[in-house]
């Protein structure tokens, strides 16, 4: 008995699932803050009865948290709840998000919403050229220092050279060469040498 009873719940569940199709429009929502948008759910079988719900979650894979109405989401249905809206007003970076629309617990495709911060050109341009300064700046910086190093190093391996250079020539004793200096320079005093054992002229 219990076996039947089971099959019979899960029959009309799976029945009700196949009959009750949930469609959502549109997809994706691009836009910027301050904007008034809708999104719409339609589904194919609703009665009187039925419970609408809209689930909001950060990506299609996260969980989904139920949320409320308040004064700048509002909910609204149609003929006899088988069109469903979700109206945003005045949109917030915060409101990106994906929106599921729930019926009688069966969730539809959902509708991605990403709200982007509107761009300063002039503000983006000066950050743009600030940034190209510094990349500037900083090869410059890089140059100076690479010259530095190796203007350093040249000069200390001339210093190293020139410790080990051995001199041209010997200098210490030059002009004392008289074979060197011309003829005439010197009298010959052989002239006037004394024979050995004279006596000299004074004497």
């Amino acid at each position: 008995m219990r076996w039947t009873l089971a099959g019979f719940c899960g029959f009309v569940l799976i029945s009700i699932s196949v009959a009750l199709q949930i469609h959502q429009k549109p997809r994706f929502y691009g836009l910027r803050p301050r904007r008034n948008v809708p999104i719409y759910c339609k589904s194919s079988n609703q009665t009187l009865h039925s419970i609408v719900e809209w689930h909001k979650a950060d990506r299609y894979d996260t969980d989904k948290k139920k949320i409320e109405h308040n004064e700048r989401i509002r909910f609204e249905t149609q003929d006899e709840i088988q069109h469903a809206f979700l109206y945003f007003n005045e949109l917030k970076v915060e409101d990106s998000g994906v929106y599921f629309c729930s019926i009688n617990g069966i969730y539809g495709p959902g509708t991605e919403v990403q709200v982007v911060r509107p761009i300063d050109l002039t503000n983006a341009q000066y950050r743009t050229q600030m940034k190209d300064g510094l990349i500037v700046l900083q090869g410059l910086l890089l140059a100076v220092y690479i010259g530095a190093y190796l203007l350093r190093k040249q000069k200390l391996a001339k210093d190293s050279d020139s410790l080990y250079e051995e001199p041209e020539a010997d200098h210490i004793y030059e002009g004392l060469a008289i074979e060197t200096c011309g003829e005439g320079l010197y009298e010959d005093l052989t002239a006037y040498a004394q024979p050995e054992g004279a006596e000299a002229p004074w004497e």
